[in-house]
């Protein structure tokens, strides 16, 4: 299938690579609408960040988690406000370090340095707790979180379960941009139907998008709206959100990157796309809906067909029937066999 939006009016709310996905929603033949939605501000004080590296220098950090490549470069500049940048870097050495994922990893690279542990995509708080839990025994250890623009506290929680010692170093925080006008324009299209695919590519962008609304007393217009986009989320964490905020994800990619999201949705974009507006038609509240209720006709009498009505599809659908049905299957030419029993449920 060719990666190709066709023409279709795309949203995405991305704000520091704004250009980047600008020009490759362009590409794969996206009409582009940008609307960068966040900033990342600095914490005017720095009490934490440099608490951190006088801890550091003091051997009363075992391991330290760099969540993002920003967080790690602003940690930085700020500790080299007071120490030299080779004190950090070789103290740094001492300790285990850990990457959650790959933007990190490269400013760690201009350091000097290489991370001892790298989180597997998708670089979730869940993977951050099962790859160290199975690397290291944190009873005791001294953990320190470089923190993102919110705390994470399901993070914190999970490593104080497992017996880490934790210490957050917050170094920035994320607002609005100071400029919103883009921001509301795109609200705007999207309530006037001037809209067919939003990407997400952060969960504070969905947040940011529902404040702005709220603000303007867009709310219940702009989730009414969403019924008929296609949504495109790039990873878990921002599927979270918006499952969060009452709107269902039409697609997310394996792996969570910008250019796999974009050239996915140019694929798939279309598909999703018609069938969201058909179910919708159909009177299907598709910001609650499931699988199941996906509808590929515009005659809604085929919703009420007597396969969709079949006692094995209404106990796939978790609905009440008289028996349990089952599924037997024959696979040509050997000797397997499968027997499916659908679960069986009961008013």
């Amino acid at each position: 299938m060719v990666s190709n939006f066709n023409k279709l009016r795309v949203v995405a709310f991305e704000s520091r690579r704004a250009n980047e996905i600008e020009k490759l929603i362009a590409y794969y033949g996206g009409v582009p609408r940008v609307a960068p939605s966040m900033r990342e501000v600095p914490l005017s004080e720095s009490t934490e960040a440099l608490e951190f590296a006088e801890n550091l220098f003091n051997k009363r950090i075992d391991v330290v988690i760099f969540l993002t490549g920003i967080g790690t470069r602003i940690l930085s500049d700020v500790i080299a406000t007071r120490y030299t940048r080779e004190r950090f870097t070789e103290a740094l050495k001492c300790i285990t370090i850990v990457s959650r994922g790959p933007k990190p990893v490269a400013v760690l690279r201009e350091m000097g340095l290489k991370p001892n542990i790298l989180i597997p995509e998708p670089n979730t708080w869940r993977d951050i707790l099962s790859t160290l839990s199975s690397a290291l025994s944190l009873q005791g250890l001294r953990v320190a979180v470089q923190e993102y623009g919110i705390s994470n506290p399901d993070l914190i929680e999970g490593l104080r379960k497992y017996g880490a010692l934790v210490t957050v170093v917050p170094v920035y925080q994320w607002t609005l941009p100071e400029d919103i006008t883009p921001l509301r324009d795109a609200i705007g299209a999207i309530i006037r139907g001037e809209a067919d695919i939003a990407l997400f590519t952060s969960s504070q962008q969905v947040r940011h998008l529902i404040q702005v609304a709220c603000a303007d007393g867009l709310e219940q217009p702009l989730r009414e709206a969403f019924k008929q986009i296609a949504i495109g989320s790039i990873g878990p964490t921002t599927t979270e959100t918006l499952h969060e905020i009452g709107l269902k994800v039409d697609y997310e990619p394996d792996s969570p990157k910008m250019g796999n999201l974009v050239r996915e949705m140019a694929r798939r974009g279309a598909n999703l796309l018609r069938k969201k507006r058909v179910a919708y038609v159909n009177g299907v509240d598709t910001n609650l809906w499931r699988r199941i209720d996906m509808v590929w006709t515009t005659d809604a009498v085929c919703r009420l067909s007597a396969s969709a009505q079949s006692v094995f599809m209404k106990a796939c659908r978790r609905e009440a029937v008289d028996y349990t049905p089952i599924w037997l299957m024959r696979q040509d030419g050997s000797f397997a066999s499968t027997v499916n029993c659908a679960p069986r449920y009961r008013s």
